[in-house]
Formats: C-alpha cells, sequence, structure tokens
C-alpha cells in the first residue's frame, strides 16, 4: 500500500490556499500575488542553474541605481519578476533594486498592494558558482488600487508577507504571513513545485556563529568593534566558547544559515557607510520581519529594524539579525559604546 506522507504533499500553492480558507474574509488576492512570485522564482532559478550554459554570466553593460554594475542575470530576472507581477493583477506599485524609480502598474492592471524586492541578491558572486537569491516583501495598500506612490514610504511593521528564495544546491523559498510563522519550501525539478520541507523554522535564541565581512572591521565604530569582540575573545567568567565566523558575501544564504543554525548576521554602519549598505524596503525589511516571526530579533544596533520610516525607496540601514539573546548583547554594547548611529563616534 502507498505511503500515505509520501504521496499527500504540501506544495507551497496548497499551503497557501489553506491559510486563505482559516480567512473567512480573504478575496483570495493574496493567494494570486504569491503564485505570480514563485512563477518568478522558478523562472530565475532555471536560468541560475543553467547561466553559464547559455551565456547569462558577465555584466550587461550597465549600471544600477546603486552604482553597481548589472549582470545579464540581474536585468533578466528583473524583468521577469516585473512581468509576472503586473500580469497577476494584484499590485499597483514595485520597487525592485535594479530599477531607479518606482514602477507604476497601468490602471487596468493595478491591486492592492505593493510589493518591494531584489530580483537577485548576491549577483557579483555569480560567476562563482556561489548561492544567491530573490528577497520579497508585500505591502497592503490602505487606499486600494486608487493608492498614491506616498504609501509606499511606511514602517516595516506594516508588512503583511516577506520571504526569499535561494538558488544553490537546491531552491528553498521561505514564506512567512505573520502569526509567528516561519515556512521553508524546496523546489521538486520533477514536479516544478515547492514542497514543505522545513515547517515552523525558528531560530535559536543563542547560536555558535557569527557572520560579517570583517574587511570593514578597520571602519567600525566602537560598539560595533565591541560586540565582535566579545563573540570572538569571550571572557573566561562567560564560560563560553569563542564563536565561529561563516561569510558567504550574499545575503540570502547568510540569513538561511542564521535562520536554521542560529548565530547573528550583521552588515553594520561604518566611517565609509554611516547609515549602512543594505537597502530597507527590499533587504532589510523583509529579512527582519522572517527573523522575528522565527523568533529572533533584527536591530540597527539602537532601534528595531521594522520600526524604520525610509525616506526614498532606495534607503539603506544598518542591520543586526539573529536570536534574541545574540541581539540583545548587540543592543547593549551599542547603549555602552559610542557609535556612528548616535553621533557619539568621533
Amino acid at each position: 500500500m502507498t505511503d500515505h506522507h509520501q504521496t499527500n504533499i504540501m506544495t507551497l500553492t496548497r499551503y497557501v490556499l489553506e491559510q486563505q480558507r482559516t480567512h473567512p474574509d480573504a478575496t483570495g488576492d493574496l493567494t494570486i500575488a504569491i503564485n505570480a512570485v514563485q512563477v518568478g522564482c522558478k523562472f530565475v532559478e532555471s536560468c541560475v542553474r543553467k547561466a553559464r550554459l547559455i551565456n547569462l554570466v558577465g555584466l550587461a553593460g550597465n549600471t544600477n541605481v546603486q552604482g553597481e554594475d548589472q549582470k545579464k542575470l540581474d536585468v533578466l530576472s528583473n524583468e521577469m519578476f516585473v512581468n509576472a507581477l503586473m500580469a497577476s493583477g494584484k499590485f499597483s506599485f514595485m520597487v525592485s533594486e535594479e530599477v531607479d524609480d518606482i514602477v507604476c502598474v497601468p490602471e487596468e492592471l493595478r491591486g492592492k498592494y505593493c510589493i518591494t524586492f531584489d530580483p537577485l541578491d548576491g549577483s557579483s558572486n555569480i560567476d562563482a558558482g556561489v548561492n544567491v537569491g530573490t528577497i520579497f516583501g508585500i505591502w497592503r495598500l490602505p487606499s486600494g488600487p486608487k493608492a498614491t506612490v506616498d504609501e509606499i514610504l511606511v514602517p516595516g511593521s506594516e508588512i503583511v508577507a516577506g520571504g526569499y528564495c535561494m538558488y544553490g544546491s537546491s531552491c528553498n523559498l521561505i514564506l512567512t504571513f505573520g502569526n509567528n510563522c516561519v515556512e521553508g519550501f524546496t523546489l521538486d525539478p520533477a514536479l516544478g513545485e515547492f514542497i514543505l520541507t522545513h515547517p515552523d523554522i525558528r531560530i535559536p535564541p543563542r547560536g555558535k556563529i557569527y557572520s560579517v565581512n570583517e574587511g570593514n572591521s578597520l571602519y567600525w565604530d566602537d560598539a560595533t568593534k565591541a560586540y565582535f569582540d566579545s563573540v570572538k575573545f569571550p571572557t573566561p567568567e562567560s564560560g563560553r566558547k569563542p564563536y565561529s565566523a561563516r561569510y558567504i558575501g550574499s545575503m540570502v544564504a547568510d540569513v538561511h544559515r542564521t535562520l536554521l543554525y542560529g548565530g547573528i548576521f550583521a552588515y553594520p554602519s561604518d566611517r565609509k557607510s554611516r547609515s549602512g549598505k543594505l537597502r530597507i524596503l527590499y533587504e532589510s525589511f523583509p529579512m527582519a520581519f522572517i527573523t522575528e516571526q522565527a523568533g529572533g530579533k533584527a536591530t540597527t544596533g539602537v532601534q528595531r529594524v521594522l520600526d524604520l520610516v525610509p525616506k526614498h525607496i532606495h534607503d539603506r540601514c544598518p542591520i543586526f539579525l539573529g536570536g534574541t539573546e545574540d541581539i540583545a548583547e548587540v543592543e547593549a554594547a551599542f547603549a555602552s559604546n559610542s557609535n556612528w548611529l548616535n553621533g557619539s563616534q568621533k
């Protein structure tokens, strides 16, 4: 007799539909929106896997709004997501790392949501075969299809769904709608479907790994230096062992490991980038939302990331995210040492 657990598969589509049924007032719009996101992720995964074979590696000859050289796959991924999301009819506005301005959807296709996304995070690593990914956040627009662009610049706490898709040895999509629940799905290439493989992800309160680009340590403020010194050189009284260093240089990959194994991921402010490096709307907000829903915390060092209110769609912020105990020590280090964020660092 067939094993029921092998045939009763929880796909991403089935999962979202079941979530919809738990909300009697749901219209199904968010379900369709997530379906458009997963179509984009499947397309990008296919392109990443054969990028070298079909000449999608290398530069496209342009730079994006961040001043970064655009890869061929950056451009293709962005176009795919814009087209898939626009065709769903559920979004009025889109904010992409690869586009200078807000993407306004034609009036006949407008919906009640706004989506922010980085279509291919870590694309500078693509030629080396390092994991890359897509990050996205979805907001409900108070005025629905009649919304104006002013409704986009809101606190991260108003996000209704967030996730990322990591393209590597396997294709993993992590998704949360809030309610302290984060689910992980893995793409089954044979079925062409995302299957639930990591239910109810919870980040450990304390980990054993820190993830940060120590090449910038010369430019760190005293608070950042004090925190990382504390995990690398713990005092005998603490009874703790030094943390291990793991840094991939692709936010999706580093955060994914942090979610599963615990520890801390950081991209702090420094002398060169006083406002931090990661973009608020489509990198920091979605990742902070996922981390908090998995039982962790995300901070700039002095403020909860989801309480920030960006003034521009491409604004940046510093970020530390991880388990609650690890982040508490970050906040303590910033409270007792000079730092760039409160102007006390000279």
